[in-house]
């Protein structure tokens, strides 16, 4: 579990291929990093599988991961969001993360606003039900409010913290991302889904023959 609130930028020192997986050795500020223990990588929860040096460990995606994420796009060198899991002190300042990637968004338009980036960001017409204006949602990691919506399309507004804190800033039109959807707006939907369907079947059973 995660708040979307990114703790450093990574630097990818290899990403090497083997088969249908990529194995990841990520340089982190991090200090006492453990086997085992669960980072976001991107927003993408990978599991901690080796420790070859000081504040530097070693994940790997399998081709699931490559296939539902922007993982397959990391090259050697390449700046990555990172967050440790949640501890039960941690102020939840973000929302809840759970590292599980819903769908990859393009970013279709960025602009300056003052200060700030604004950018619109297009996703699959499946996420359209989770998104909400002033609702929260995951990019690449990071935990952002969404300001509009359009049918297949919303726009969140970077301020220059986390310009300077996170990989947001720097992305360009076209690029992919990473989103996870708030997974509360993912249980609510599911249980407007199965009320729906508990209706319908309670309907058809109480309707009156025809003869």
């Amino acid at each position: 579990m995660f708040t979307g609130l990114v703790e450093a930028l990574g630097q990818v020192r290899s990403a090497v291929r083997k088969g249908s997986e990529l194995h990841l050795e990520i340089v982190t500020p991090f200090e006492g990093i453990v086997l085992g223990e669960s980072i976001s990588v991107n927003g993408t929860c990978l599991t901690v599988n080796g420790i070859p040096a000081p504040k530097t460990f070693t994940a790997y995606a399998s081709k699931e991961t490559l296939d539902r994420t922007t993982l397959a796009d990391i090259r050697t060198s390449s700046s990555l969001n990172l967050e440790r899991a949640l501890l039960p002190t941690t102020r939840l300042g973000g929302h809840i993360v759970t590292g599980h990637v819903d769908g990859i968004g393009i970013v279709r338009a960025k602009r300056i606003v003052e200060s700030a980036v604004e950018f619109e960001i297009s996703h699959d017409a499946e996420l359209t039900r989770f998104i909400a204006e002033k609702g929260s949602i995951a990019v690449d990691g990071v935990s952002l409010t969404v300001n509009r919506v359009t049918n297949d399309s919303f726009f969140i507004l970077i301020i220059p913290h986390t310009q300077t804190a996170t990989t947001i800033g720097s992305l360009d039109v076209r690029a992919r991302v990473n989103l996870e959807v708030d997974v509360l707006a993912r249980y609510a939907a599911r249980i407007l889904q199965t009320a729906d369907a508990k209706a319908e079947g309670w309907a058809r059973l109480l309707a009156p023959e025809k003869t």
